[in-house]
């Protein structure tokens, strides 16, 4: 430690054994090891030049510490490249907050795991009451509610929607939900977690209703939805949104695949992806056609299934060329889903579907919040020219 840190722990000394001097020199302890790591992922000291620097400073943003000895405020350095938590904050309060609710209520109305039942008695949650599970479920519902049926404002020119399942207690019985997600980006290139549901995930009537309540909080100018195999949100799209559908390329080369023996496998991949290496949406298509032709002698089922997805999985490539990386997939979401499913997983079964939406949301708010704090999460390249109000836009912006 050098010797004006040393310094400063000295003075917080000379303060006196009282709760103040305690929060002092935990915040100094931890705004100190902040700028540590932060100057470590920089590979240099605040404002220092040097020929190893990789990354840069960008100020701070204030954070309310809760602990034990009181509330400490920090300031977290901000980086120009990416994003920085320091690991002994716990970024993610309010989803902890609803799986403790979500944990507690099935506990009480009985309908909990084993599993469950031990970490609920681990907890030390085992003696809470009826009345105080529910204030803190309407504590928790207020914010969930009130961030999934947000206005939203301005186009959105890509629309990603995927399924994760859950288990959930009805009627006495015990069924499997689908938890659908949407996020999108809009032309600003900024992206955010839109809204999400739970019910069946093939019938084109729940796609419908799941649709046109985003449009009724404000939902346009989708141009493209990029989604898993769904016919019934495929049909939902083109009536609603009036936009194209995008098979997720992931998912269709999966279920391709498993047409061709092991070993011919890493070939058939190989032709296959000829075709999204093409320059334009033309080119791609005719060199698709070939590749079919090529592997229809000996793999027709799987030259059928091509013939089939033909436009669906070609969607994306008549959009701009800097987006098509993102937008081919359901990759965008995988990493949500995943973080869902590692919480849901620990409640095991649901005791009601309004259980689902209060963890899930507050999971989704959180993840929401931290993608704001980073840095845009798309090119503007070709953003502009897909929005239906381009004249509005500029106008705003040469004013």
């Amino acid at each position: 430690m050098t010797t004006c840190s040393t310094i400063a722990l000295a003075e917080l000394a000379e303060k006196g054994p009282d709760a103040e001097l305690l929060r002092e020199m935990i915040q100094y302890v931890a705004q100190r090891m902040m700028e540590m790591d932060a100057e470590g992922r920089c590979a240099a000291g605040y404002n220092e030049r040097s020929p190893d620097r990789a990354n840069s400073r960008n100020g701070y943003r204030e954070r309310l510490w809760e602990t034990r000895a009181g509330s400490i405020e920090l300031k977290i350095p901000k980086l120009r490249k990416g994003s920085y938590f320091p690991g002994f904050l716990e970024p993610r309060r309010t989803g902890e907050k609803a799986l403790a609710a979500v944990i507690q209520e099935a506990y009480i109305q009985g309908v909990s795991t084993r599993s469950v039942d031990d970490l609920v008695k681990a907890m030390g949650m085992s003696g809470i009451s009826k009345s105080q599970v529910s204030r803190l479920c309407a504590e928790i519902d207020e914010r969930v509610h009130a961030f999934l049926n947000r206005p939203l404002e301005g186009d959105w020119p890509y629309l990603w929607i995927d399924a994760t399942y859950v288990k959930v207690r009805e009627a006495g019985r015990i069924v499997s939900v689908a938890v659908i997600i949407a996020v999108a980006v809009n032309t600003d290139g900024v992206r955010e977690v839109l809204g999400m549901t739970v019910g069946p995930s093939e019938a084109e009537p729940f796609w419908t209703s799941f649709l046109r309540s985003l449009t009724r909080r404000g939902l346009r100018g989708v141009k493209l939805v990029i989604s898993d195999a769904h016919e019934g949100l495929k049909a939902a799209a083109a009536k609603v949104l009036k936009s194209t559908w995008q098979r997720c390329r992931v998912h269709f080369l999966r279920n391709a695949l498993a047409h061709a023996g092991k070993g011919q496998r890493q070939m058939v991949l190989a032709m296959i992806n000829t075709a999204f290496a093409q320059d334009t949406q033309e080119a791609a298509i005719a060199q698709w056609r070939v590749v079919a032709d090529q592997l229809r002698p000996k793999f027709p089922r799987l030259a059928a299934l091509m013939d089939g997805a033909e436009s669906d999985v070609l969607a994306f490539m008549g959009f701009p060329k800097a987006h098509r990386t993102q937008i081919h997939s359901t990759n965008p979401l995988e990493r949500v889903n995943a973080d869902v499913k590692r919480r849901t997983d620990v409640v095991g079964i649901f005791p009601n579907e309004a259980a689902i939406v209060r963890l899930v949301g507050a999971l989704l708010l959180e993840q929401n919040d931290e993608w704001q704090l980073q840095r845009r999460y798309m090119q503007l390249e070709g953003l502009q020219t897909l929005s239906d109000n381009q004249s509005a836009r500029l106008s705003a912006v040469v004013n």
